[in-house]
């Protein structure tokens, strides 16, 4: 039976969602606001041994942020709140494959597996491949070769067998996006506000290094996210690009954006 641990929904259905938003990237935004200043905190779908659904808006890393905020502007709203079940069926559908969970396996913790779901279950488009020429092949092995980096993982064979099936699936294929080099300050046209920002990384055996939403401030293109720098949800007082070009381990981005 799905179970739903430290949820807050009482505090989540008085967010500020954005009824009237003129489109879906002016709702992401929107609901991204709400959680300015909420912790940074990581592993919180980790605590417990059975993979069950959990939902912690009180504490949140960067692909939990990213997910809360695009379930929240899926989901339908009645006079402006949004109910509990509509939210909670969105994260699963989001964090799943599938929207299926069986085992810590299920959940879709690469995010080149994150998108592909996504785009199949037809909430998110893939606007990178539409507009940049540059590909990168993925190569994938990072949570099989530091297992015990991982509580699931560490002490079940079982589980590293299936990731590592998962891997080699994934492995091989081209995802188109941005290199570093080709991101000015100030964004890109078709780059919107709300829009999903996957930051592609060299680091050996994995795809993306982060998360976060897509914000113009002052013309320069930022990034909301939860920031495990300032251990908190913020809007980058760099913009984006300069980000990337003080990471050594960053190369790039994708950019998804919420069908609806």
């Amino acid at each position: 039976m799905k179970k739903i641990a430290h949820i807050l929904l009482g505090i989540l259905c008085m967010l500020p969602v954005a009824g009237f938003a003129q489109d879906n990237g002016e709702l992401m935004v929107s609901n991204a606001v709400g959680f300015i200043d909420i912790p940074y905190v990581a592993h919180t779908l980790d605590q417990e041994e059975t993979e069950d659904l959990v939902i912690n808006c009180d504490e949140m890393d960067c692909t939990t942020f990213v997910e809360y905020v695009l379930a929240l502007s899926l989901s339908p709203t009645e006079d402006g709140q949004v109910a509990e079940g509509d939210f909670a069926n969105f994260v699963q559908k989001i964090r799943y494959r599938d929207g299926k969970i069986d085992g810590y396996a299920s959940r879709l913790h690469y995010i080149t597996d994150w998108v592909n779901n996504g785009v199949k279950g037809g909430f998110l488009e893939d606007v990178t491949a539409e507009h940049s020429p540059y590909v990168m092949k993925v190569s994938l092995n990072y949570m099989t070769s530091h297992p015990e980096a991982y509580r699931q993982l560490a002490n079940s064979p079982e589980n590293v067998a299936k990731m590592k099936e998962i891997e080699k699936a994934l492995s091989g294929q081209e995802i188109h996006y941005i290199p570093k080099d080709n991101l000015p300050n100030n964004g890109l046209p078709w780059i919107k506000n709300g829009d999903i920002i996957a930051i592609t990384t060299n680091i050996e055996g994995l795809d993306v290094a982060h998360m976060g939403i897509a914000f113009y401030v002052q013309g320069k293109l930022c990034l909301l996210h939860a920031s495990s720098t300032a251990k908190k949800v913020i809007v980058s007082k760099v913009a984006l690009a300069q980000m990337l070009k003080d990471n050594d381990n960053w190369t790039g981005i994708r950019v998804l954006r919420m069908k609806k």
